[in-house]
């Protein structure tokens, strides 16, 4: 099974109880396709970055479950039929790699095997070199 992350945007003008239903029918149907709930999580009432159906605020909550892949595309459809839901979004978390370091050393091994390739390895130098000392804010004098 796989970690997700659902971010649910519903309608500020719901009542509590319509809100706290569609959290409660989602959650439902996920424990009922055998998966399990890590956290469900409110974030409150925030602004929307542009209006949707005129809405200006949008009623936000997380929910972080583990689901077989096969249940996704049906939880998807529900929501998007859901009258209170404005947005929702189903994301792939991605579980944090741990790695023994006192285990991978006595095996020989790589500690760094099982981890993704660093962001800053490209330090490499290239054919072009660029001349700080010159740059577009103070251009060198021209013989």
């Amino acid at each position: 099974m796989r970690r997700y992350e659902l971010m649910l945007v519903l309608k500020p003008d719901a009542p509590d109880e319509r809100a706290s239903a569609v959290i409660d029918r989602t959650t439902r149907y996920v424990v009922a396709e055998g998966g399990q709930i890590v956290k469900v999580a409110p974030w409150g009432r925030r602004r929307l970055a542009y209006p949707i159906d005129r809405y200006r605020e949008g009623s936000y909550h997380i929910v972080v479950f583990e689901s077989p892949a096969e249940a996704i595309a049906e939880l998807e459809r529900s929501l998007q039929i859901t009258e209170d839901v404005l947005r929702y979004l189903v994301t792939r978390a991605i579980k944090p790699v741990k790695v023994r370091r006192d285990a991978a050393a006595t095996d020989g091994a790589d500690p760094d095997a099982d981890l993704p390739p660093a962001e800053d390895e490209d330090d490499e130098p290239t054919g072009e070199q660029i001349d700080e000392s010159e740059s577009e804010a103070a251009p060198a004098a021209i013989d």
